[in-house]
């Protein structure tokens, strides 16, 4: 099994440090960068698999960073900060963030979620058989999703490139189409963990989607809400 690389985005040394350690004992390669320019030319030169970043930053903040390397890479990434408000955690999870963990935390946890992402991300892009045709494309009211790319493209052939949250997210509903999917199924197949109370990730990511098929007047209402239940896929899958 390849050794997976993690990238920790610190400016802080004691945490820093840490940080390594931690990742270190686990078996993993651990790289280090204390701000966007360390970050931007680690990333160029080795196969990062998940960036931990703080918010907290000199220069350009985390948030900022996040959204240059969403523009570039398909990287999977955590925030870990000191910043504990929601505004902070629901900007960070509309940028695309896998996941959001406040300081102090407890080092088990971390390892965990770490774990959860990195074993999603470092998959082979899931493939889906019918028994025997292996689809590679759902196309639905005049969109598709393409599986090998993790591209949602439009009706006019426009590509969009889904944050990783997003991709399992649509994927996970073209394969359940017209079942309600609850909160806590979603949250599963995007982040591979547990619904906690006032966690808004799943709600968050489904209004990111939606925004995409807003741009598109003609497209009818692809994900519902079932108040009190979750969310049903309504598009209607094409052969």
């Amino acid at each position: 099994m390849v050794t997976p690389q993690i990238l920790i985005v610190e400016d802080e040394a004691i945490t820093r440090n840490t940080l390594k350690n931690i990742f270190e004992a686990e078996g993993y390669e651990v790289f280090e960068a204390i701000d966007g320019a360390q970050m931007h030319n680690i990333l160029m030169n080795r196969n990062i698999d998940l960036v931990i970043m703080d918010i907290n930053l000199p220069g350009k903040n985390g948030l900022m960073l996040a959204r240059e390397l969403r523009e570039k890479k398909n990287t999977a990434l955590m925030f870990l900060t000191g910043r504990n408000n929601e505004v902070d955690k629901i900007l960070g999870l509309e940028i695309g963030a896998d996941d959001y963990i406040t300081k102090p935390f407890n080092p088990r946890e971390l390892t965990i979620r770490a774990r959860n992402i990195l074993q999603r991300t470092m998959q082979d892009t899931p493939k889906v058989f019918n028994p025997q045709i292996q689809i590679e494309q759902y196309h639905f009211n005049g969109w598709t999703l393409d599986l090998n790319s993790h591209m949602l493209i439009t009706p006019d052939a426009q590509p969009i490139k889904l944050p990783r949250s997003e991709f399992r997210t649509l994927l996970h509903f073209c394969e359940n189409p017209g079942k309600i999917q609850s909160r806590e199924e979603l949250l599963k197949k995007m982040a591979g963990r547990e619904l906690k109370p006032q966690d808004r990730t799943v709600d968050v990511t489904i209004r990111r989607i939606r925004k995409y098929f807003e741009k598109y007047p003609a497209t009818p209402e692809i994900i519902a809400t079932i108040h009190g239940e979750g969310y049903r896929f309504c598009g209607k899958l094409e052969e």
